[in-house]
């Protein structure tokens, strides 16, 4: 399905309750959602049949949408039963899943309390997020112009979907200079985050991490962060200055696309990937396998 568009493929979704034909999965074009942002997603991987850290992402979906002002039309059991009747008519075993939940078309204008709450499932295909000869020998960051927002000012702990508006054009601002992606200072000219993944540090065996107190703590950010601490390994969850990039020796990136990715350069700043990320990629695959394993 490589190239194929997103509007025209085979298969079924899971929309409002049953399942559709893909090229069936319909909105309206004055859908509030689409007009002024009253969306909530996750990002999911399954991994031989098993969504890792289900339970973890529908609870925040829910938890998402609730912070914007709505309650899902169907509980986290149905939204997990859903998934997996999902990849069963699929045929997938391994693929990225994308549940999204959205006001409707009933009123358009800034207030929408009355709109009806969408929900949507879809599955597919899809290889590691960065090219994996790349990935392996860490990849290259851009420094965005662009700065996650005081918390005072967007719903910072919603995964929502108006909030990736900057992200975007970071990453193709980036893309555009021939990096792989782009590291995003906070409002306050802290060290935050790529565009879609958290991002850690390491210096003389010890892991630094940007405190996340005004964007998303991702669910593999906090899965890789009790696996570090199982090694022993000390983390520090702090603010980081730009500056002290330069002392820091290992950089690697977290998330259910990019999972364990190791970074070699951001801007003028450089990494070599090192024996604390490759044991930490090492891990979390393996907490991919017992997760399987448990299932």
């Amino acid at each position: 399905m490589a190239g194929q568009p997103f509007d025209n493929r085979d298969g079924v979704i899971w929309m409002d309750g049953k399942f559709v034909p893909w090229s069936d999965a319909k909105i309206h074009v004055l859908t509030h959602g689409l007009h002024y942002g009253s969306c909530v997603f996750e990002g999911e991987r399954a991994y031989d049949g098993v969504v890792f850290k289900l339970k973890e992402h529908t609870d925040r979906l829910i938890a998402s949408a609730r912070t914007l002002g709505f309650d899902l039309p169907f509980t986290a059991d149905e939204i997990n039963a859903a998934h997996y009747e999902l990849l069963k008519r699929m045929n997938f075993t391994n693929a990225y899943v994308r549940p999204v939940a959205w006001r409707g078309s009933d009123e358009m204008g800034v207030g929408a309390q009355h709109n009806k709450i969408h929900v949507a499932i879809a599955a597919w295909e899809w290889p590691s997020y960065f090219d994996a000869e790349q990935r392996l020998k860490g990849i290259r960051l851009d420094i965005s112009e662009w700065r996650r927002p005081d918390p005072h000012t967007i719903p910072c702990k919603a995964k929502a979907a108006g909030l990736y508006m900057i992200c975007t054009l970071s990453k193709h601002a980036a893309e555009a200079k021939g990096y792989a992606d782009a590291l995003m200072f906070d409002y306050r000219g802290y060290v935050a985050e790529a565009t879609g993944a958290n991002i850690f540090f390491v210096k003389d065996g010890e892991i630094h991490t940007p405190d996340p107190d005004c964007f998303l703590n991702g669910i593999t950010r906090q899965t890789v962060i009790e696996l570090a601490k199982k090694r022993g390994l000390t983390v520090h969850e702090r603010h980081i200055m730009p500056e002290e990039m330069s002392g820091f020796q290992e950089c690697f990136l977290t998330g259910t696309a990019a999972e364990v990715t190791p970074v070699a350069e951001i801007g003028p700043y450089k990494f070599t990937p090192g024996a604390v990320t490759r044991q930490l990629l090492e891990d979390y695959t393996a907490a991919i396998h017992q997760a399987r394993v448990a299932a």
